[in-house]
C-alpha cells in the first residue's frame, strides 16, 4: 500500500477498514465491573457515570449497519468480562449467546468481526479478590477466555487478549494514589507482571482454534526527547510505558497499534504541549505519530504483524477529524510501502462515547449519538473513511 502524488492508495487484498468501540463506553449497564463501582463510589472515581452509555448492549444491529453500509469491513467490540462471568465461577450463557450474535450480525453484514477479550474493566469480584496480582489471576483470566472459546471457532479471525495493558496498569496506579506531573503514574511491577502471565495464559487457551490470530493491543505513545539531551529520560519512559509490553509481542501473531499524538519528554517526565494546538482530551494535535508509532512497533516487536486497531481524534469539528486521519493514514500508507506488515485500520471510535475519566465531553466519533433517544447521527467524516475505504483515494 502506498500514496502516489494524486492522493491515491494502492491497498492490498484482505486490508481490513474499520471502527472500533470497547463494552462499558458503548453498552451501557454493565453494573458488575469496576469502573461501575468507582462511578457510583462516594466520592465517585470519576465526574461522571456511564449509565445507559450508547444502549448499544441493544443497539449493536444498528451499529453494524452503519459500519456496513458506510462501506467499511470490520468492526472491533469487546466482550465484558463481568457480564459472562458475574460471580466467580458461575458463568451466563445468555450473555455469551449475546455476543455471538454480535458476531453473527457482522458476518451476515460482511463485517469482520474484531474481538477484544479485555477492554479496560474487571468484575468486581475479581478486583476485591486481588484483581492481576493474585496468585491465581492468570488462571482465572484463562478460565473466562476457556468459557468464551466456541464463540470465537466461527467467522471469528482477530481476538485481541487484553487492550493497553501498558495504560491500564498505569491506571490502576493512578486509582492507588500514586501520581506523577502531567501524566500517568508508572505501571507498577506486580500488575505488569499479572497482566503478562495473563496474556499468556489466554493466548494458550486461544491457540486451540485453528486460524485464529491473536495478541494484544499496545498503546503507542510516541515519546520524543524534548530537547537532545533528554534522550536518556525518554528511552527510559518509553521501557517503562510501552517497549515492555511490546517486547512480549515477538511471539504472538499480531499486535494491535493505538496511537493518537505523541509525548514530549524533559528531564523530569512529560512536558506539556505548550503552544501547540491541541485536542479536547489536551493531547497535541499530530497527526504524524501513527506513522511513527507503526515504524517504533515494527521494530520493537520483532516484525510481528500489525494492525491499527486505534486512531483518532477527539473533536468537536468533523472537519479537523477528517484533516487528522488524512494526515494519520498518510504516514501508515507511506510505513505500508516502505515494507511494514499492517493489515488494517480501525478509527477510534464508531461512536461518540463514554470517555472513562473524561465522561462524555470528549467526541471521537465518526457517529453522533443523541444522549436521551441515542438516536446515530453518522458524521461526513464517516461517509469520507468509507469512501478511503472503497476507492482508495485520500482526496
Amino acid at each position: 500500500m502506498r500514496v502516489d502524488g494524486q492522493g491515491s492508495l494502492n491497498v492490498p487484498p484482505g486490508f481490513l477498514w474499520g471502527a472500533s468501540t470497547a463494552a462499558h463506553q458503548v453498552e451501557g449497564g454493565n453494573v458488575g465491573n469496576d469502573w461501575w463501582e468507582a462511578e457510583n463510589a462516594s466520592p465517585p472515581f470519576v465526574p461522571e457515570r456511564s449509565g445507559d452509555a450508547c444502549d448499544s448492549y441493544h443497539r449493536y444491529g444498528e451499529d453494524i449497519a452503519i459500519v456496513a453500509d458506510a462501506g467499511l469491513n470490520a468492526y472491533r467490540f469487546s466482550l465484558e468480562w463481568s457480564r459472562i462471568e458475574p460471580s466467580p465461577g458461575h458463568f451466563s450463557r445468555a450473555a455469551l449467546d449475546h455476543y455471538r450474535r454480535m458476531i453473527d450480525a457482522c458476518l451476515a453484514r460482511g463485517v469482520t468481526p474484531v474481538v477484544t477479550l479485555h477492554h479496560f474493566t474487571m468484575p468486581q469480584w475479581f478486583v476485591h479478590a486481588g484483581h492481576w496480582t493474585a496468585p491465581d489471576a492468570a488462571d482465572l483470566f484463562a478460565r473466562y477466555c476457556s468459557f468464551v472459546l466456541p464463540i470465537l471457532r466461527e467467522g471469528v479471525p482477530w481476538a485481541f487478549t487484553i487492550n493497553e495493558p501498558n495504560i491500564h496498569a498505569a491506571v490502576m496506579a493512578l486509582r492507588a494514589g500514586a501520581t506523577v506531573p502531567n501524566f500517568l503514574p508508572p505501571p507498577a511491577p506486580p500488575v505488569v507482571e499479572g497482566l503478562i502471565a495473563a496474556h499468556r495464559a489466554a493466548r494458550a487457551v486461544l491457540a486451540d482454534v485453528p486460524g485464529l490470530r491473536t495478541g494484544w493491543t499496545v498503546a503507542n505513545l510516541v515519546m520524543q526527547p524534548a530537547a537532545p539531551e533528554h534522550g536518556p529520560a525518554a528511552d527510559a519512559m518509553r521501557w517503562t510505558y510501552e517497549d515492555q509490553f511490546l517486547a512480549e509481542s515477538t511471539a504472538d501473531d499480531v499486535v494491535g497499534v493505538q496511537c493518537y499524538s505523541r509525548l514530549l519528554i524533559g528531564a523530569s517526565g512529560v512536558v506539556p504541549p505548550v503552544g501547540a494546538a491541541t485536542t479536547q482530551m489536551g493531547w497535541e494535535y499530530y497527526p504524524a505519530a501513527l506513522g511513527l508509532a507503526l515504524r517504533h512497533v515494527a521494530a520493537q516487536s520483532a516484525g510481528t504483524p500489525m494492525l491499527v486497531t486505534e486512531n483518532g481524534i477527539a473533536t468537536a469539528d468533523d472537519e479537523e477529524r477528517i484533516r487528522y486521519t488524512r494526515g494519520a493514514l498518510t504516514g501508515l500508507a507511506a510505513a505500508l510501502h516502505d515494507g511494514l506488515d499492517v493489515r488494517g485500520y480501525l478509527h477510534w471510535s464508531l461512536l461518540d462515547n463514554f470517555e472513562w475519566a473524561e465522561g462524555y465531553r470528549p467526541t471521537f466519533g465518526l457517529v453522533a449519538v443523541d444522549r436521551t433517544t441515542f438516536a446515530r447521527t453518522p458524521k461526513p467524516s464517516l461517509r469520507w473513511l468509507g469512501s478511503v475505504a472503497r476507492t482508495g483515494e485520500l482526496e
